[in-house]
């Protein structure tokens, strides 16, 4: 029988508190919605002002949302290997995964590109405006999450990332998927509102 101090092998107990590092992650995730909250309010409230252009979202916006979620079934794939010990697995799923992250930035860069064709910019008609703001705020938290993928795939090659050590996946896991909830609540309220 275990005793109540027994460990899991995610390294804590059945019954222990969050791990510091989780709770932080937690605690940067409810800014982080709140930052996002802030700016979908301000977008409400200042178009009811009036003067507001209407335009085409991007379809580059619509990949991006594609990329995403595939990213997201690809980093639960790589949980899936870690549970198991399968390193080779872990490793490849880790690489899809940082790699569809850069390839949501690059669709991303597009669409702005796609943008300007439309003559829709940063500074100018507070439509467009918005639009940069608020998918590029994201952008950012992607980077951020792309080199957190890369340095579990940093600690996988090194054979730190295993069955009895979960934490580092979990974490990273916690964000990305965060993150792409995030993207495609952004993602319908653009192109509702749009």
């Amino acid at each position: 029988m275990k005793s109540p101090s027994s460990s899991s092998p995610s390294g804590s107990s059945p019954r222990s508190a969050v791990h510091p590092r989780e709770f932080l992650m937690w605690g940067f995730l409810v800014s982080v919605f709140m930052l996002f909250a802030g700016l979908t309010s301000a977008f409400i409230v200042r178009r009811a002002d009036g003067n507001w252009l209407q335009f085409e979202l991007p379809m580059a916006f619509a990949v991006s949302t594609v990329l995403v979620v595939i990213s997201t079934i690809t980093l639960e794939l790589a949980r899936r290997a870690t549970r198991l010990n399968e390193f080779g697995s872990l490793r490849l799923w880790l690489w899809a995964t940082a790699l569809l992250g850069l390839a949501f930035l690059a669709s991303q860069f597009y669409a702005y590109l796609q943008l300007t064709e439309q003559g829709i910019f940063l500074v100018g008609n507070p439509s467009g405006s918005f639009l940069y703001v608020i998918s590029g705020m994201h952008a950012l938290h992607i980077v951020a999450a792309v080199v957190a993928a890369l340095v579990t795939l940093y600690q996988a090659y090194r054979l730190e990332v295993h069955s009895k050590n979960l934490l580092g996946m979990r974490i990273l896991a916690i964000f990305w998927h965060f993150l792409t909830i995030l993207w495609l609540y952004l993602y319908t309220f653009l192109w509702w509102m749009h």
